[in-house]
């Protein structure tokens, strides 16, 4: 934790902006590789050449650790292929607004597939409910879910990941592929804003707030 006009450093990277660190790149890539191992376990005999694991990336958020994902599994011996797909859930500022709707939808079939959704975050379930139930009517050989970071104190509906990374408190998070009003993506750390740079006033003086998940 640092004070207000305290720089967060981690491993030597400096943020202004941020005042606790969650996660760092070099946790995030551990964690990744355990969570690798697990999944490798558990699709042994299932994923192969001729039927990869599809990892379905929610964007934009888990486009980085998706990436690092595949790597993972394919260091592991396990065949993936990658498939995108995105959702609106977040209304103006942090909040979400309780309503999910589909904005870009899988370009393949995944019927008879092994799939694994991919998502950043699991804060009030609503997106993995919606999307976990939507997909399973496609008739899917199997499908899980897999979390970087779950946020149980933000739960509305009763939704369990099959794998997680981080587990976090009840806070307003970046990096690592997570944004603020489309900024902080690029972050190597997964930090927690001070509360100052998400403002209501501040959002309404960037002009630009985070009404969707592309």
């Amino acid at each position: 934790m640092t004070s207000s006009s305290t720089p967060l450093v981690v491993n030597g990277r400096s943020y202004s902006f941020a005042k606790k660190c969650v996660a760092s790149q070099e946790q995030i890539f551990e964690k990744i590789d355990a969570i690798a191992a697990n999944i490798a376990i558990d699709y042994a005999g299932k994923a192969t050449a001729e039927n990869p694991l599809i990892l379905i990336c929610v964007l934009k958020g888990a486009y980085l650790f998706t990436a690092d994902l595949a790597r993972a599994l394919a260091d592991k011996g396990v065949p993936n292929v990658v498939e995108f797909m995105c959702v609106s859930s977040y209304g103006k500022y942090t909040v979400s607004s309780g309503e999910v709707r589909m904005l870009l939808d899988l370009r393949n079939s995944i019927s008879k597939r092994h799939c694994l959704i991919v998502e950043d975050i699991l804060d009030s379930a609503r997106t993995l409910d919606f999307l976990y139930k939507v997909f399973m009517t496609r008739g899917p050989a199997s499908l899980r879910t897999c979390v970087l970071l779950d946020k149980p104190e933000g739960r509305k509906l009763p939704f369990v990941a099959h794998y997680r990374c981080f587990e976090i408190a009840n806070e307003f998070v970046v990096g690592y592929g997570l944004d603020y009003a489309e900024m902080y993506r690029d972050l190597r750390d997964i930090v927690v804003l001070k509360p100052e740079v998400y403002s209501p006033k501040t959002a309404s003086e960037m002009h630009k707030v985070p009404d969707s998940k592309l």
